[in-house]
């Protein structure tokens, strides 16, 4: 009998706790669900009050510019910066100023349209290219008023203001002197480009030749619902050729063009996989043969990288724009 007793306990004390182990589980279950559904805040670095915040380059609420200006009796020399984020996301409170300011170097930081605000323009990627050429020249514009060397610029940013940057610096130039527009009569050439993990080609066919598992740039040029993957990217190389050859850096370069610097955090491998193929070292070792072949100055630094080379961007900057 007490056996009995002493089973049916035991049962009675089993059955209670199992709804509490059970919500126990399900309430762990709902935190780590929020945990990994939380996206990281972004954290961008701490930098003193701009000169001018949010000024005005453009109609679009993101057609805005951030500028510090550095201390100096003379004209200063310019570090214009396109934030990344695949043109799809991404802020101008990217960039840690104070590093350019204490060696006499004013600040530009710009936000541009996305893509994904821009499925009206053809191609899409054309809006925060040519904002960022817009925003250029505003700056221009200002060089007086702001204490500028208006020959002193150069662009840099990392993976799609990379991009962006490239494309600026082999871009012929978009001034229209013909213009009623001051500021769209100014000149959009860059006096160089410093830039980290930068897709140096738009082109589908160059892109998977160097890198086989390429995913990434369809969306530059075709609008949401005709972009499902890389395949139909690379389908639609042909139809799109005219718009590759204005947009893609790799095919703009000339004799003419400024000294650009490019930073990639891995070695490459040409022609074998990438662990992250949108920001593979290859895409800087085929822009770098590619310069030399046109006569341009083209410094790439990897881990491992032979050479003299500057590790970082910022050192890379600060060397060219203050030189003599």
């Amino acid at each position: 009998m007490k056996l009995a007793l002493s089973l049916a306990l035991v049962a009675t004390l089993t059955a209670a706790a199992e709804p509490a182990a059970a919500r126990t589980q399900a309430a762990q279950a709902a935190t780590s669900a929020k945990t990994k559904a939380a996206p990281k805040k972004k954290v961008y670095p701490k930098n003193p009050t701009p000169t001018a915040a949010n000024y005005k380059y453009g109609p679009h609420e993101r057609n805005v510019l951030d500028f510090w200006q550095a201390k100096s009796d003379q004209p200063t020399p310019v570090l214009f910066f396109i934030h990344g984020g695949g043109w799809m996301g991404g802020d101008k409170a990217g960039i840690a100023v104070e590093p350019y300011l204490k060696e006499g170097i004013s600040v530009v930081s710009i936000n541009y349209r996305y893509i994904s605000q821009a499925q009206d323009v053809v191609p899409p990627v054309k809006a925060p290219l040519h904002d960022a050429a817009r925003a250029l020249q505003t700056v221009r514009s200002k060089a007086s008023e702001w204490n500028l060397d208006k020959t002193r610029i150069a662009a840099s940013g990392g993976s799609a203001g990379a991009c962006s940057s490239l494309w600026l610096a082999f871009h012929p130039d978009l001034a229209d002197p013909q213009s009623s527009d001051p500021i769209a009569r100014e000149s959009t050439r860059l006096f160089g480009a410093a830039v980290m993990g930068a897709q140096t080609t738009l082109d589908p066919k160059q892109m998977k030749e160097w890198t086989p598992n390429s995913r990434y740039g369809g969306h530059a040029f075709l609008k949401k619902e005709d972009y499902s993957n890389f395949a139909a990217f690379l389908a639609a190389r042909e139809k799109i050729l005219p718009w590759i050859a204005e947009y893609s850096p790799y095919a703009l370069v000339s004799s003419d063009d400024p000294p650009v610097y490019l930073n990639y955090s891995s070695a490459p491998a040409l022609g074998q996989e990438q662990k992250d193929p949108t920001h593979t070292a290859n895409f800087g070792v085929k822009l770098q043969e590619h310069c030399q072949a046109k006569g341009v100055s083209c410094t790439l630094f990897y881990p491992g990288v032979a050479g003299d080379v500057s590790k970082s961007a910022t050192e890379y900057l600060i060397r060219v724009l203050k030189k003599p």
